[in-house]
């Protein structure tokens, strides 16, 4: 009886693994389509939606040539988000221009999903940027994303955060760097709850922080965090008294895949960040490390692995 029901494992676990790559290589496929039409200028939101969806059956396919399509064709509006400005959100004046708030990332998206029959919703709410965030909660909200809906369970609601996907701003807001993060598509539900804090609750999909002010308790979340499957970071409060005579413990479950490196790059006094390579231990899907900050300050700390900013602290440094 336990031969069998371990051979059912066995089984269950190949045809996963399967459908996982088969899923990888349909939205790779999808995203192959969308990148040779471009830019697409001079279209309309209507034209656009019809043009990269047109080929694909299903509403997941629909869904992610919207999502590949809008963070790799609309860049950050850093001036209107440093202002924190609500015009030029309409849709009609992000395809103009190009540019976009997270809002107008979110509604452009929500209004191309409604164009290829999909239920899709814009959500308000909240994230942290930069180290300096946390415990530092804003006046207003200063983030939106999507839900997106494809069929009537509970289970089958998505996350879609194309303005993340789209790239990143540096600390001061002068900078967009473009770089498409795959992952922000249907993101895993755990890691994005500790990413993201909706203003209305009920579009919080699954277990996460019970209040505003325990998720600007938590680190910073980077992209790299989706691409390594991140989960059970220790420590989980984004804040770090620690001592400098003392050890801090780092461990994170991740997806396994091979590690070359894991660096601390370490901003002490804005004086530009220094980085400090780790002995890191890396077995199966757990990796762990541990490091003494000697000087006594405040400074955030964001951990690179492989080049790739994975999540970020600060640290308060005392004897």
């Amino acid at each position: 009886m336990k031969i069998s029901y371990y051979f059912l494992l066995l089984i269950f676990a190949g045809a996963t693994s399967i459908a996982q790559a088969q899923q990888s290589l349909s939205l790779h496929k999808v995203d192959e389509y969308v990148a040779t039409l471009g830019a697409l200028n001079n279209a309309n939101v209507a034209t656009i939606a019809d043009t990269i969806t047109r080929p694909f059956a299903n509403k997941e396919d629909k869904a992610r040539a919207i999502f590949y399509w809008i963070a790799n064709n609309i860049d950050w509006d850093l001036q209107a988000i440093k202002a924190g400005s609500s015009k030029k959100n309409d849709p009609v004046d992000v395809i103009h221009y190009r540019k976009a708030t997270p809002l107008g990332y979110s509604l452009l998206v929500q209004e191309m999903c409604s164009d290829a029959g999909i239920r899709c919703l814009s959500v308000d709410g909240y994230t942290k940027y930069f180290p300096e965030d946390i415990n530092n909660r804003p006046d207003e909200i200063n983030h939106s994303w999507n839900v997106v809906q494809l069929g009537q369970s509970p289970d089958l609601w998505y996350y879609i955060d194309a303005a993340k996907a789209s790239g990143y701003a540096d600390n001061r807001m002068k900078i967009f760097t473009k770089q498409f993060t795959s992952e922000y598509f249907f993101a895993d539900r755990g890691l994005f709850n500790i990413d993201h804090y909706p203003k209305n609750s009920a579009w919080q999909l699954g277990p996460g922080p019970k209040s505003l002010k325990d998720f600007y308790a938590l680190p910073v979340i980077s992209s790299a965090a989706y691409e390594y499957g991140l989960q059970k970071m220790q420590p989980l409060n984004g804040y770090l008294k620690v001592k400098t005579s003392n050890m801090v413990n780092f461990s994170f479950n991740y997806n396994g895949k091979d590690l070359s490196s894991v660096v601390l790059e370490i901003d002490e006094n804005n004086k530009g960040s220094k980085t400090e390579p780790m002995n890191f231990s890396a077995t199966g899907k757990l990796l762990t490390f541990s490091y003494q900050f000697k000087k006594e300050d405040e400074y955030p700390v964001s951990i690179l692995i492989d080049g790739k900013k994975l999540v970020s602290y600060f640290v308060e440094a005392s004897e």
